[in-house]
């Protein structure tokens, strides 16, 4: 078995070494507009006001999305594996993924569609219409499947449409400065003012066109959002191309689960996503509806933070050459949870607990204040924290070829999630389920009703101190992280020549010579 510490039978020059850091192109012009476009489009959608759409518009009981949230939570992850299992045997002249990504598109669009359509479908049901019930339940099931099999595609292309990690930064760097700075939340803002008029009565209906206009609004933005995101993908899928050579023969599933064994990255990356999904909370937004009545401020927060999203890559590379990536992901990925428990606090001062009056967190300027602190602290690694964690990935999926002869990119992908699925899924049904418990009422915001003052208490508290304590144990794995200086610039030095040879064989045809060589890199 190929390992680093095997690597003395060929001594590499300081030039071989340092291939790691060169400036490698491979996805030209075309193909990295179409990547640029392809990653806005996954932010192109208006997911953050999902639970509201659901509880809200649609009017599901909660007790009945706890169920939906667990049983979907758990078949996901049980069908996870067969998904892998048949996505890692693929290979067909348009790669292994891009099949997948091509052809779910559509339906993966219509099955969205008739998601945001369902107040249309269901105008008028009670909370508890079994009808209604039943056709969400089955659909969240087909979803997360179509969702399942994208997922795995779109992360296996994102590690093989370039050998070159400089190529590789280069483009999920570009991608996330081109959404940061261009409006990737765009959908997610018009919604939020729109949804602010008509909370605060600058838009005046009576309660009934208040309903139907906020159904409207969800009905219409959803439909908007899903056929352009799904457009710009498509268009993506058709001009893209996986560079990374598979081995001939595919993985056993035997070979498959050995090859995440004994991948240290992929572990201690799947350990802390494991950990951190445990993070119980509550949702921001439902702070600032229910709580301050001020949806907006998720964009009036972000104001004194806006200039720094695009200055912050500016320093990534600086950052990934004078830092190890076990300190730039702790620091970018946890710096949200440390400054909260600031906000908190604040938020705190003036409230009495035993009557759950006062309290600065009922108040929009100071919670200005508090957010807008959070939002700046927050932005400064907002570049670093948009690439540091997809290429560590990519880089742990480069270990399992350098350390085994073969890609297992669609088993990683699912090992890597399943993990965290198992907490999110619990997180998911706790927190509902804690929602519920805490007497949160479902008609209030629809009726211009108020929430209790102790639901008001404990939806900030869900949203700041709660996820910032119970997320914080994903730090610890990362501690051990060690794939970075030499280790890593003998590993890409090794995968280019190995790459090289690989391509002169299938260049020649030689169909013997590629069946050694794949029997080579395996039993190494």
């Amino acid at each position: 078995m190929a390992d680093e510490n095997l690597r003395q039978e060929h001594e590499y020059t300081e030039e071989e070494l340092q291939y790691v850091y060169e400036n490698r192109r491979y996805v030209g012009t075309k193909e990295t507009v179409g990547f640029v476009l392809w990653d806005a489009a996954q932010s192109l959608n208006i997911n953050s006001y999902s639970s509201r759409f659901i509880t809200n518009i649609v009017k599901i009981d909660l007790g009945y999305q706890a169920i939906v949230t667990g049983v979907n939570g758990v078949w996901d992850i049980v069908n996870d594996i067969f998904t892998a299992a048949i996505v890692e045997k693929t290979r067909t002249r348009w790669g292994k993924f891009r099949p997948y990504l091509m052809g779910l598109a559509i339906p993966g669009a219509i099955f969205t569609l008739l998601y945001w359509f369902m107040p249309i479908i269901f105008g008028g049901k009670s909370t508890v219409d079994m009808g209604k019930f039943i056709f969400f339940f089955v659909g969240e099931i087909i979803r997360q499947e179509v969702a399942t099999f994208q997922e795995i595609s779109r992360t296996g292309l994102l590690s093989t449409i370039t050998p070159h990690p400089s190529d590789r930064t280069r483009l999920i760097t570009l991608a996330n400065f081109a959404s940061g700075t261009f409006g990737e939340k765009l959908p997610e803002q018009i919604m939020t003012v729109l949804l602010d008029l008509i909370d605060n009565n600058v838009i005046k209906s009576s309660s009934k066109n208040t309903e139907q206009l906020m159904r409207g609004i969800f009905v219409g933005m959803g439909s908007f959002c899903t056929v352009a995101s799904s457009a710009m993908s498509f268009w993506f899928f058709m001009n893209s191309k996986e560079r990374i050579m598979q081995s001939i023969h595919s993985p056993s599933i035997v070979a498959s689960f050995k090859s995440i064994v004994n991948n240290k990255p992929v572990l201690l990356i799947a350990l802390s996503d494991f950990l951190s999904a445990f993070g119980i909370g509550g949702s921001k937004t439902d702070y600032y509806i229910d709580v301050l009545h001020f949806a907006s401020m998720t964009l009036v927060a972000g104001i004194p933070a806006a200039p720094i999203s695009p200055i912050s890559y500016s320093y990534v590379p600086w950052l990934r050459r004078h830092f190890s990536s076990r300190v730039l992901y702790i620091v970018s990925h946890y710096i949200s949870n440390f400054v909260f428990l600031f906000v908190f606090g604040f938020g705190c001062i003036g409230f009495n607990p035993k009557t759950f009056k006062g309290g600065l967190y009922r108040k929009k300027l100071p919670m200005f204040f508090a957010m807008a602190t959070w939002e700046v602290l927050w932005t400064l690694f907002y570049g670093l924290r948009s690439v540091i964690g997809t290429e560590m990935y990519n880089e742990a999926m480069d270990y399992c070829e350098w350390k085994n002869g073969y890609r297992t990119e669609a088993m990683t992908s699912v090992a890597k999630q399943l993990a965290k699925k198992v907490a999110d899924t619990a997180s998911r049904t706790l927190t509902t389920a804690l929602k519920k418990f805490i007497g949160y009422d479902e008609n209030a915001y629809t009726s211009g009703g108020e929430q209790p003052d102790y639901v008001k208490f404990y939806l900030f508290a869900m949203f700041t101190i709660v996820p910032s304590i119970t997320g914080a144990l994903g730090i610890i794995p990362m501690l051990f992280y060690d794939l970075s200086g030499k280790k890593k610039e003998l590993m890409y030095a090794e995968l280019l020549e190995r790459r090289n040879r690989a391509s002169a064989i299938a260049s020649e045809g030689d169909i013997e010579a590629m069946n050694k060589l794949a029997d080579e890199q395996i039993k190494k």
